[in-house]
């Protein structure tokens, strides 16, 4: 999502308005179109119930200048979010909580008289620790009688990748990367076990709507409207019968080799205590806005930033290692803590339409720090990745980088040549050091108690713009 001036490349589908970008300033336009819908959303309370209760982000009115001022009825300003991040990039229990979210506000909006319109998952983000709805336009006027028209939408959103990543893989929570729109439930149903036919919800919810939605494809509208009518009552019910399936669908994470790290691997206690001070001397000393954390775990070294109430992103590869640290964040309450689930060699593109409408991992950056500990020979050994291109890849994300090098001598670096043959002649501290000043300066380089390895703080040459 393109940062310059005018209409946010993501905001086009909704005729009842668009977000634009004035003077660096998120705003968003209620069309003319939306006069009444809008109005009834303060009139009935929905709004303000909503944000008391931190379901629905804030916005005022402002008097700002609008694209295109014919459209308009009011401009709004929400309340900023700290950081964008995507459904394919939630772990099992933020999407679970996105669904939950997207359920209790439609309940509260039936019963003031309004219903969601859609349910993109993309509506959803976490700020301050807890999901949140960003989309004010997201409601309409409700009828009684009127089917809930977007159904459909969360099934494909949140029902079927949370069966799939419970049933089936975890990992199938990719799919949202593949499908924008959501997983198709033909699809869902095919990769689902034949077992979850006999759970009444995702029977009804998936396997037989998937089939209605095959069969209504190829009816004329007027037999696909005929019979849809559905009482405030049963709408109601609906909700709560989703509710449950989606409460009902679990994942616990098993054990490997990442998340049980620090107990198994690497670091003697001296080693690890020493780590930990170095790295939060360095967070202390640059106190940067924001920190991406990448190769996190499970998040032991990103609370050295977030407890100091800095906004940190904590990226892992491991959908469990980043399950953990958003169930301690929920039980701890941290509100400055955001884990995601990335792959650092594969990184979220531009997606959607003209490859601007979802952001890439690139563009929600850059940050003023940057920390990748005990990563660097992942990388550079497990994936081929030159030392140079390591270097540039860091500098492109912010201005500090706290950055840990393992030498071979390291039972981590051995291990990962065990099975393969040594073509990594460069792999060394000098090596190292050398090339990575050529993007950054060496500020500090300390050595580990116990351990060949050191701990690095550097800064990029030339203070990139920081996001």
């Amino acid at each position: 999502m393109p940062m310059n001036e005018g209409r946010v490349s993501s905001s086009f589908r909704d005729p009842s308005g668009f977000v634009f970008r004035r003077d660096g300033v998120h705003l968003r336009q209620v069309n003319l179109t939306y006069q009444d819908e809008y109005d009834l959303l303060l009139r009935s309370g929905l709004y303000e119930n909503l944000v008391n209760d931190e379901l629905l982000v804030s916005h005022r009115e402002t008097k700002a200048r609008s694209p295109k001022p014919s459209l308009a009825y009011k401009i709004l300003q929400p309340d900023p979010i700290t950081t964008i991040s995507h459904p394919y990039e939630w772990c099992f229990s933020q999407l679970k909580d996105a669904a939950r979210l997207t359920l209790k506000i439609q309940k509260r909006a039936l019963n003031r008289g309004m219903s969601l319109k859609d349910c993109s998952a993309y509506n959803i983000q976490f700020e301050k620790g807890r999901p949140v709805l960003i989309d004010t336009l997201s409601f309409e006027s409700y009828a009684e009688g009127s089917p809930w028209v977007a159904y459909r939408q969360f099934c494909q959103h949140f029902l079927a990748p949370l069966a799939l990543m419970s049933h089936t893989d975890v990992r199938l929570s990719q799919l949202l990367r593949v499908y924008i729109d959501g997983v198709p439930l033909d699809l869902a149903g095919r990769l689902l076990p034949p077992r979850t036919r006999a759970i009444l919800p995702l029977l009804v919810h998936l396997h037989l709507h998937a089939a209605a939605q095959k069969r209504y494809a190829r009816a004329r509208v007027a037999e696909a409207s005929r019979g849809r009518r559905m009482s405030k009552t049963s709408l109601l019910g609906l909700i709560d019968d989703l509710r449950r399936a989606v409460e009902n669908l679990r994942w616990k994470p098993t054990s490997t080799s990442w998340l049980d790290y620090y107990d198994t691997h690497a670091y003697a206690p001296e080693t690890l205590a020493d780590k930990r001070a170095l790295v939060d001397e360095f967070v202390a000393s640059v106190q940067p806005k924001r920190v991406w954390d990448l190769g996190a775990n499970t998040g032991l070294f990103s609370r050295l930033a977030s407890d100091r109430g800095i906004p940190t992103v904590a990226f892992d590869l491991d959908p469990g290692a980043v399950e953990l640290n958003y169930l301690e964040c929920i039980s701890k309450g941290e509100k400055n803590l955001l884990p995601l689930v990335l792959d650092l060699t594969n990184p979220s593109p531009s997606l959607g339409w003209n490859n601007q409408e979802r952001a890439s991992f690139f563009e929600r950056g850059p940050v003023e720090m940057v920390v990748a500990l005990a990563l660097v020979h992942h990388l550079a050994i497990s994936n081929n990745v030159p030392l140079a291109d390591l270097a540039g890849f860091f500098g492109r994300l912010g201005r500090w980088l706290v950055v840990e090098f393992v030498p071979k001598e390291d039972p981590q670096v051995a291990r990962l040549l065990a099975n393969r043959k040594d073509i990594f002649p460069e792999y060394t501290s000098e090596a190292f050091e050398k090339t990575f000043s050529q993007v950054f300066t060496i500020h500090r380089a300390e050595p580990l108690r116990g351990s060949g390895r050191r701990i690095y703080l550097m800064e990029q040459t030339g203070d990139p713009a920081v996001a």
